[in-house]
């Protein structure tokens, strides 16, 4: 019996240390960890979609200055830009009977006459075009220069042809030109042929003050879609969605340290902010801005900031 008990005792003694040693201390706290977020709410107040697309500058009604008879340009008294009045001095023309006398000259006086013309122009504008050069022969009917009704400018807008529901008479609209300035505007009227390539129509936008402007400028023309006086709204940082952007949600705060999943409705989404349909959310919900990617429903968070 001695042999024995002293053979079981080295066990007893190695179980005992075993024991001792997986036990916590009592009165060590465990920590969990919390994801630091910051807060924000939800907004209430107008919000206005709008689709913006390329227009380009024209001139709708120009005048075509033609030769009124067959010669040689010898004076070109206009530049491109220019702005004339009706009746003012643009080409003279030397005949071609006058310029073939010249060369044949004789000591006859009285083969001799100047042959001059003068090309005046019959509208006020500006030239936009000059189609010949000082020396050039010119045809009876050939065009000299185009002389642009500056009241006439408006913007051409191409539109997708699915996107013309949207692109009413009388529509109003902002023009948004490359050195950062706005015009107000309206659609006009719309042409009757669509662009076989790109499948756009073209629409004609009306500047609401005459403007002095280049022809074939590029422009952005905005253009609301739709528009709500009043919608509760929240940044759009705040607002998750799975992969295949079919189910959206919030990270809302129930607690100081709780953030549940919640399942939202969208309605208008702009560039930074989106409108919530479903739920109603109250203004006083705190609702997760920063730190909510991945995180699982009733996730431990730690509140670091809050913009409002």
């Amino acid at each position: 019996m001695i042999k024995i008990i002293s053979s079981v005792t080295p066990f007893l003694i190695l179980l005992v240390f075993t024991g001792c040693g997986s036990q916590q201390p009592s009165g060590e706290e465990v920590i969990e960890p919390k994801t630091p977020v910051t807060l924000t709410a939800v907004s209430n107040g107008p919000i206005v979609e709008t689709i913006e697309l390329n227009a380009v500058s024209s001139f709708l009604k120009k005048n075509t200055i033609k030769s009124a008879t067959a010669g040689i340009i010898e004076s070109i008294e206009i530049s491109l830009g220019d702005n004339v009045e009706k009746g003012q001095l643009l080409f003279t023309l030397k005949t071609k009977e006058a310029a073939a006398l010249e060369k044949n000259q004789t000591a006859d006086s009285s083969l001799f006459f100047k042959g001059i013309i003068k090309i005046k122009a019959t509208k006020t504008g500006i030239i936009s075009d000059i189609t010949h050069q000082i020396g050039d022969y010119v045809q009876e009917g050939d065009q000299l220069a185009v002389i642009a009704d500056q009241n006439s400018m408006v913007f051409l807008l191409a539109v997708p042809y699915e996107l013309n529901n949207y692109i009413k008479k009388n529509t109003k609209c902002m023009i948004s030109l490359s050195n950062n300035r706005n015009l107000e505007g309206s659609i006009s009227s719309r042409l009757p042929s669509a662009d076989i390539a790109s499948q756009t129509e073209n629409f004609i936008v009306k500047p609401a003050s005459i403007e002095k402007l280049p022809e074939n400028l590029i422009a952005k023309i905005s253009i609301v879609k739709s528009s709500k006086d009043k919608a509760f709204t929240l940044p759009k940082p705040a607002v998750l969605s799975n992969e295949t952007q079919n189910e959206f949600w919030v990270m809302k705060l129930i607690n100081d340290s709780i953030a549940v999943k919640v399942s939202i409705k969208k309605g208008i989404e702009l560039a930074d902010i989106v409108e919530i349909l479903q739920p109603a959310f109250e203004p006083s919900d705190r609702i997760l801005l920063t730190g909510n990617y991945g995180l699982p429903d009733t996730a431990k968070v730690m509140i670091t900031s809050t913009k409002y």
